[in-house]
């Protein structure tokens, strides 16, 4: 498999369908992820009234649920938005943002993967494990006490839940149980502007949205918003400026460098 012309074309496939990504994400950060989503081709609606989440998941092509600014209402929404997509067959992104760091929180994570159909779930290592009971620590919203062997438990707890996992960090994994896959583009500065990892799986849903396989649709996301992300970089003085070149770079890296650039290996 040449991975540098399927990531160029699945991107270009976002751009030719437009698909239309729901979102209901974490508030301090949807400026961002809209934006981002705009950036990559897609189309973003951030809809959280219970009335309503139900008949805008159904209009979707892929479905966001981050649950990083969590309430009561929130997690009713989040529930009648995946059932109503799970229902149609369209695919549930679930990033369950700070697992771990309250009851409240690993609770209600643990819900949704138990009562929705959950196509693709996208957290950091200590996120992914505490869901799965492995242990892990989380400071706020960010890893802490991040368990060994990321790769192998990312293939491991895939299998146990029967979905898509992507762990993401200085190096991203994704596996659905069977095929492992890691990507390598990135840069720390993803680290300094608050709501990069929510962007990462709205590009991730976008993505799905135009790919049937999970697996791969994971992986060409993360190349591509890694690759922007490293291209940004060079580009900026800081984290105000990255964020306004990691727009610029998802919108306007061109093909080839895409093609050349991302790098993926199957393990």
């Amino acid at each position: 498999m040449n991975w540098g012309e399927k990531v160029a074309s699945m991107r270009q496939r976002v751009r030719e369908q437009r698909p239309l990504v729901h979102h209901i994400t974490n508030l301090v950060v949807t400026n961002l992820t809209a934006n981002v989503t705009l950036a990559v081709g897609a189309s973003p609606v951030m809809a959280y009234a219970p009335e309503e989440v139900a008949d805008m998941a159904r209009l979707a092509q892929a479905v966001v649920l981050n649950m990083g600014t969590l309430t009561q209402e929130v997690v009713e929404a989040m529930l009648l938005a995946g059932k109503a997509a799970g229902e149609a067959g369209i695919p549930v992104i679930f990033d369950p943002v700070g697992a771990g760091a309250t009851p409240f929180r690993t609770a209600t994570a643990q819900r949704i993967i138990k009562e929705l159909h959950v196509d693709i779930l996208r957290g950091n290592a200590s996120e992914i494990a505490c869901l799965a009971g492995l242990g892990g620590q989380t400071r706020g919203v960010d890893a802490a006490g991040v368990p060994a062997r990321v790769a192998e438990m990312t293939r491991q707890i895939a299998q146990d839940l029967g979905t898509v996992v992507v762990v993401t960090g200085a190096t991203d994994y994704i596996s659905d149980g069977r095929r492992l896959i890691a990507v390598d583009n990135g840069h720390p500065m993803l680290t300094l502007v608050t709501g990069t990892g929510c962007s990462a799986t709205s590009v991730i849903a976008a993505f799905r949205a135009v790919e049937a396989n999970g697996v791969e649709a994971g992986a060409a996301a993360l190349a591509y918003y890694g690759l922007a992300a490293e291209k940004a970089a060079e580009a900026c003085g800081g984290p105000a400026s990255f964020q306004v070149a990691l727009l610029d770079t998802l919108y306007n890296l061109p093909g080839e460098a895409l093609a050349q650039g991302v790098k993926i290996r199957e393990l």
